[in-house]
């Protein structure tokens, strides 16, 4: 059993937050299918204190969730601590800081994986935050800024020191963005590092990696991101495969359901033509690897609706047995 603070996990296997990913519709799809915890797409700090109604519906909540996990991004203590304290008031079960996001809009406010380059700062921040909610407080990180700038279980003790009740380590550089390969021989690392939970993330593609994982590097929990994106029952196979049975195989029913359902959801938060746009996108996703699927994401940008959908998606796939694994 997994203790993060007050909350226990018996589910080990996590979501990792996405933008533009795991906004509602997705974290209730990746609950349903087995993931541990669901984590928001990361939320401006700033946005929060500010009172933007764009950055509050971040915080938007559904009971399907279960335990939702707020992961925040900024530069500024006061303001951090100000925004987990908002966030403790709408609907956050945790607290998650982030402190390794590569994308250049991040960094150059200071924040995510620039916060590796201000040690002191990374104290400051998790303590504000720390003094200001009363919920469990989760720091992600990365292994440093550059190869020659490792900082990994440094800052992991300096975050348990500061009152972190669990560290997520994806590792990485910031530099690297998301290519070569994840070492995972760095969450190893911090966990001998430190005593809080220790949760492992990065280059897991497969079910069969994620207990490689915890097998490796002795981490509490893993977070899986991209690979959950275009397989989101990952979390129920790796479910089964802990339990003893097979794991579950898709079909193309299977598949064609997860997809209607995930439009009626964006539909039921954004509208029919907002999550036509989306759902072209994650439709790439969702048929990579397919017969057929490069036909079909070539008439993708054809979609304007779910009736759309529909057509296109049984045009080019029924000629498969839609009862038959596809993956």
């Amino acid at each position: 059993m997994l203790k993060i603070q007050s909350l226990e996990f018996d589910n080990w296997a996590f979501m990792a937050p996405m933008a533009g990913i795991t906004n509602l519709p997705f974290r209730r799809i990746v609950k349903k299918m087995g993931a541990g915890l669901v984590t928001t797409e990361m939320v401006s700090a700033m946005g929060l204190v500010m009172g933007q109604e764009k950055t509050l519906r971040y915080l938007a909540h559904h009971e399907d969730e279960g335990l939702l996990s707020v992961q925040i991004f900024g530069a500024d203590p006061e303001t951090m601590g100000d925004a987990a304290h908002i966030a403790e008031t709408v609907s956050a079960d945790i607290i998650d800081i982030n402190m390794g996001c590569p994308a250049k809009k991040v960094i150059k406010t200071g924040a995510g994986g620039a916060l590796l380059l201000d040690i002191k700062k990374i104290y400051k921040i998790i303590r504000a935050v720390r003094n200001k909610c009363m919920l469990p407080v989760t720091v992600k990180i990365r292994a440093g800024w550059s190869s020659d700038m490792y900082v990994a279980e440094k800052v992991a003790c300096i975050a348990q020191d500061a009152g972190a009740d669990a560290i997520t380590v994806h590792p990485r550089y910031v530099k690297q963005k998301f290519s070569g390969s994840a070492d995972w021989s760095i969450i190893k690392k911090v966990k001998q590092a430190v005593s809080i939970p220790v949760i492992g993330n990065g280059n897991i593609h497969t079910p069969y990696d994620a207990f490689r994982m915890k097998d490796l590097t002795g981490c509490d929990a893993i977070m899986i991101g991209r690979a959950a994106v275009g397989s989101p029952w990952i979390f129920r196979q790796i479910n089964e495969i802990r339990k003893g049975h097979p794991p579950f195989k898709p079909s193309l029913n299977d598949l064609k359901a997860l997809i209607t359902e995930h439009f009626h959801l964006l539909s039921s938060e954004i509208g029919e033509q907002k999550a036509a746009r989306i759902m072209r996108g994650l439709l790439i996703r969702y048929t990579k690897g397919l017969p057929f699927s490069a036909k079909f994401r070539r008439q993708i940008t054809k979609i304007k609706n779910f009736d759309n959908l529909v057509t296109i998606f049984e045009e080019h796939f029924c000629p498969m047995p839609i009862d038959k694994s596809i993956f």
